[in-house]
């Protein structure tokens, strides 16, 4: 996936290129067919700088923009680079163009292709072909349909800010706000804990939410898991993720045989009434409530756990923990809330 599966799509005919030196990027009009990876059509009249790239440091390693491989009004190069910026724009080193916006066969589908490279010599440059909605909201790639826009995630991330309800640290205001969607029978969620205390120390600031997603076709327990800790986080969010924390070092033990024990241990261990809290939790309100969790995380697009939404961006919990990191930093810069980006180690904002 584009930018080591951070992005929209798979990147295909990856391959060193050599062309002429221009700048970075460039706004056409009207085209039929689309550039052959390594070809280097007639520069466009109008360039439009996408990502800067300082000549004294790397030839421009793209084929300059041919007018005629522009057939689609919309969308526009304009907004085609701040998707791409929004989607890549935390790597300094990343460089790209838009070579080609096209009409297709669909009505309303226009077809991009992008290349992207980086400014260290001899990178390759790869090339990424997407396809966007008539509405002008979604990007096709693959397998995969991704928010599109000038502010990708913004839609996703207002929905998260009206839904999502779970237990959390840090901030009440949600001017950045990161939702971890996680199944409490999960190895992964298990192991994503830690990654979750670093991001708690390091945004102090920021709004962090716990999600329910049981998968419950492969976990039989995690359902009832979910509904425990809905009733555990009525008592406090404190209390909720020592319940979790519990669950999640006992999770073995979530068998038929031990399961329903195990999560009453993990309920006392919190401070619960263990049978008052299974009540509770066999109520059709907590159920309800777990049920409201799976469709929000449905309906934003949750594919996997654990996965976290920052101010609505998806990302699979797995990535290093350096580039998470400084995508949550580059997201709150562009949705203006630096101030709760500045962690607790006194990094500042990456900005654009």
């Amino acid at each position: 996936m584009l930018a080591a599966g951070l992005a929209f799509g798979t990147m295909v005919g990856a391959a060193q290129q050599t062309a002429p030196a221009a700048g970075i990027g460039a706004k056409a009009p009207n085209a039929v067919t689309p550039p052959a990876a390594g070809q280097a059509p007639a520069q466009a009249k109008t360039p439009l700088q996408l990502q800067s790239l300082d000549p004294s440091t790397r030839a421009d390693p793209f084929p300059p923009v041919n007018p005629k491989y522009f057939t689609a009004t919309t969308p526009t190069v304009a907004t085609v680079d701040s998707y791409l910026h929004a989607l890549l724009g935390w790597d300094a080193n990343r460089i790209w163009r838009v070579e080609a916006i096209q009409k297709t066969a669909a009505p309303g589908v226009s077809k991009v292709i992008v290349y992207v490279s980086d400014r260290a010599a001899n990178s390759k440059v790869q090339t990424a072909v997407f396809f966007i909605t008539p509405d002008g909201k979604h990007a096709l790639a693959d397998t995969a349909v991704n928010p599109f826009g000038e502010k990708p995630y913004a839609d996703i991330s207002a929905m998260l800010k009206q839904r999502a309800d779970g237990p959390f640290h840090g901030n009440g205001a949600k001017d950045l706000e990161l939702v971890e969607f996680a199944d409490l029978q999960c190895p992964h969620c298990k192991d994503a804990q830690a990654v979750m205390k670093r991001l708690v120390d390091d945004f102090p600031k920021a709004h962090i939410v716990y999600q329910n997603f049981p998968l419950t076709e492969i976990h039989p327990f995690a359902f009832k898991a979910a509904a425990f800790g809905v009733c555990a986080a009525k008592k406090s969010n404190d209390v909720f993720f020592t319940y979790a924390q519990a669950v999640y070092d006992t999770q073995g033990a979530l068998t038929a045989d031990t399961g329903d024990q195990t999560l009453k241990d993990a309920a006392a261990k919190a401070g619960l009434d263990p049978a008052a809290t299974a009540a509770c939790a066999a109520t059709d309100a907590t159920k309800g409530e777990v049920e409201s969790s799976i469709k929000l995380a449905e309906d934003v697009g949750v594919t996997e756990t654990p996965m976290i939404a920052i101010n609505g961006r998806l990302l699979p919990l797995s990535i290093p923990y350096e580039t998470l990191k400084s995508i949550i930093i580059f997201q709150a810069g562009l949705d203006g809330a630096g101030d709760a980006a500045v962690t607790a180690a006194g990094h500042g904002l990456i900005g654009r």
